[in-house]
């Protein structure tokens, strides 16, 4: 048997999908869980997101201000299941929620390289730490987030030279409509933001879901060959909620969830990885559908 998905994003850090309140046993039993279906890879979606965090930060205290109470160090926790469990855990950035929005790329740069700095103080001892996610999303070129992903990247290298993940998503027409661009805008601006990142980000794994299934397998070949054009290991995001439903966000539905990973399989991409197993795709979570697509996911995988 082999897994057709190898690899998750952890959201604990959230703004638009609800907590599912687990305690330590709890991920202890998810992590589990992820092991048996062949996940070998966690990254966590962000360790900050305005005055959230998943670590008590000194770093982000001083810059950031009045920060909500840390209960559980999520960061500890999550390396000491990855290297229980064999995985490898990516570490995701700080998302201010702010500078970056209104132009000031500087000073979210600055932010991140001493956090960063903060996390390998802390945490860089252990074994299963294999790489950093930039978890600032573009959907296209952008000269002030260039300049971030250089200068982040570069600084991030010197702390731990391991991959660097980023995760676009496309500016298409589930979440932009009207104001969508154009598959050929696409190509024309990621080729542009490949030719800067080449030898700095080492990873790039497209979010699937904001295209319609039919565009779905032509933007996968294209954005495939124009990473690896720059050089770049070429992972799918394959979401496992729905975006085709009125609300945010259920579990996909199963039959959209092997179709994305049939297209990303036939574009031949490196890895798939999904946002995210815990909600979406876990016999563990507190959605119901979740349970059910975690079960014709498994069956479908084991008679490959």
């Amino acid at each position: 048997m082999k897994p057709a998905l190898t690899g998750t994003f952890l959201d604990e850090i959230t703004h638009d999908i609800p907590s599912q309140n687990w305690r330590d046993r709890d991920w202890d039993n998810d992590f589990a869980t992820m092991k048996e279906v062949g996940i070998d890879t966690v990254i966590l979606i962000r360790a900050g997101y305005k005055d959230q965090v998943t670590f008590n930060s000194q770093v982000l205290q001083e810059k950031i201000g009045k920060l909500l109470p840390v209960y559980t160090d999520l960061v500890q926790l999550f390396l000491t299941l990855a290297e229980k469990y064999g995985m490898t855990f990516y570490f995701g950035t700080y998302d201010s929620g702010n500078y970056w929005l209104n132009g000031d790329y500087q000073t979210e740069t600055e932010i991140n390289q001493a956090f960063c700095e903060e996390f390998i103080r802390r945490y860089g001892d252990y074994q299963a730490f294999g790489g950093w996610y930039i978890s600032h999303e573009i959907n296209t070129y952008d000269e002030g987030m260039m300049q971030v992903y250089e200068e982040l990247s570069r600084h991030l290298k010197k702390l731990r030279d391991v991959p660097i993940l980023i995760s676009p998503y496309i500016k298409g027409i589930k979440q932009f409509g009207e104001t969508a661009i154009s598959f050929n805008e696409h190509i024309t601006a990621w080729d542009s933001i490949f030719a800067r990142l080449k030898g700095i980000v080492d990873i790039v794994a497209f979010q699937d879901g904001n295209v319609a299934y039919q565009d779905l397998p032509h933007y996968l070949q294209a954005n495939c060959q124009l990473a690896k054009k720059y050089g770049l290991t070429v992972w799918s995001n394959v979401e496992s909620f729905d975006r085709d439903v009125p609300w945010k966000f259920p579990p996909i539905d199963y039959r959209k969830l092997r179709y994305k990973i049939e297209q990303a399989e036939a574009a031949q991409v490196d890895k798939l990885i999904t946002f995210e197993f815990s909600h979406f795709l876990s016999p563990n979570s507190t959605f119901p559908a979740a349970r059910q697509l975690y079960q014709r996911y498994w069956e479908w995988i084991t008679q490959r």
